[in-house]
């Protein structure tokens, strides 16, 4: 199969205009209305933008839920690493401050330490020039897709053997 059709077939698109902007690998099916738009993707950082929806509401006053906050910070950080299967195994996350209806949240990802097939990636969030979030996002780049590990079967092998 050429490169060509490995792309398209991938959906691997290219993001940024100069040499250092590299091609996105991972996450490539995600809905970018709730998890953000990549805005530059070099290897190791990510800029990602958020733009809040009616659909993200939490209360009658324009509150976003953390939870769309976290999913995008997670998103900007499997962008960092930029391997096709990347998972997320832990955080340490702070909300520093609330995001309401029609904010845009810019959040920025840098892998800061790599071991093996871990990474560590730092993310912050801003609106405007507020910070509303900061979190270490702990990383593991597997063999295959999560989903086709067989994790189950190892470990009812390892109980049967007992």
């Amino acid at each position: 199969m050429s490169e060509e059709h490995i792309e398209e077939d991938l959906e691997i698109e290219d993001y940024g205009d100069d040499e250092n902007s590299v091609l996105v690998k991972t996450h490539e099916k995600i809905d970018v209305d709730l998890c953000g738009e990549i805005i530059k993707v070099e290897r190791g950082y990510v800029e990602l933008r958020l733009t809040t929806t009616p659909n993200m509401i939490a209360d009658s006053v324009g509150l976003i839920h953390g939870g769309f906050i976290f999913s995008a910070a997670d998103y900007a950080a499997m962008l960092a690493v930029n391997e096709k299967n990347v998972v997320l195994v832990a955080s340490d996350c702070q909300f520093l401050s609330p995001v309401k209806f029609h904010d845009e949240v810019n959040f920025i990802a840098r892998v800061r330490h790599q071991e093996g097939r871990k990474r560590n990636v730092h993310v912050e969030a801003f609106v405007l020039d507020i910070k509303v979030f900061e979190g270490e996002f702990k990383t593991v780049i597997t063999d295959r897709h999560v989903l086709k590990l067989n994790l189950l079967e190892d470990e009812e092998n390892e109980s049967s053997e007992d």
